[in-house]
């Protein structure tokens, strides 16, 4: 476990005072801002940095989420509640919620993760958001980590926002409509190293590429894919109108 110096503490003490949050152990909230590479740059151990409590994090993320969607939306079927939920636990918009709440800042990375940009990457953002949130859990239980994500997080909920930003669900309905088909999704690729992988996906239709997007994950190169192909789809309607009116 990585030793906590004097200024170490006064910058988590900051932390904690920006989002008006308290740790009774700041220790365990260090752990959550350790990346992988800096644990193997300095000889931490196997279990020191924040992969653990960002699974965990991620199931309490979850359960809130969904418990909150489903009180808010008490006429939503199973379906429309999952589908905001996918969006609002997927790694764009919990990185940019990371972002916004200064969480990049105080992440302990490895010299050469960290020249590499990786303290703005969107995996990064994400995965320290969602351990530092199973660290608040150990720390101080389900009902501080609920106040703390319903405050900063889901209160801001906008469904119809949450349920346009479902890409692959937005272009299947566009071509089931017009071909009664779905479209498919082909890795085309990846690159980075085995922890930190980016995916390369195509949205596919008959051997047709619809739309390329990468991601850290492979849902997310999928939801980037689909984007990319309705974005796509939207400039042709667009010409076609305006060929139209000429």
């Amino acid at each position: 476990m990585n030793k906590l110096t004097a200024q170490r503490r006064s910058e988590l003490q900051e932390f904690q005072e920006s989002l008006n949050i308290g740790f009774r152990d700041p220790a365990i909230l260090n752990q959550a801002f350790t990346h992988s590479s800096f644990v193997n740059e300095n000889n931490l151990g196997k279990n020191g940095s924040n992969e653990r409590l960002e699974y965990l994090g991620d199931a309490v993320l979850g359960i809130i989420t969904s418990e909150h969607l489903f009180k808010k939306y008490p006429d939503y079927d199973e379906g429309s509640l999952t589908k905001i939920k996918s969006v609002l636990v997927s790694k764009p918009i919990l990185a940019g919620v990371s972002m916004k709440l200064g969480f990049g800042k105080y992440v302990l990375m490895g010299k050469g993760e960290a020249g590499t940009g990786g303290r703005n990457r969107d995996s990064t953002l994400a995965n320290v958001f969602e351990a530092v949130l199973g660290a608040y859990f150990i720390d101080s239980g389900l009902e501080q980590v609920r106040e703390f994500l319903v405050r900063s997080f889901l209160h801001n909920i906008d469904s119809k926002q949450a349920e346009a930003d479902d890409y692959k669900s937005r272009l299947q309905e566009v071509m089931q409509a017009k071909y009664k088909k779905r479209p498919s999704y082909a890795i085309a690729g990846h690159f980075g190293p085995e922890h930190q992988k980016t995916f390369i996906v195509k949205a596919m239709f008959k051997g047709r590429m619809l739309g390329k997007g990468k991601g850290n994950s492979k849902k997310e190169a999928e939801q980037q894919a689909a984007k990319n192909a309705l974005e796509k789809q939207n400039e042709k309607e667009l010409k076609k109108q305006a060929a139209e009116t000429k």
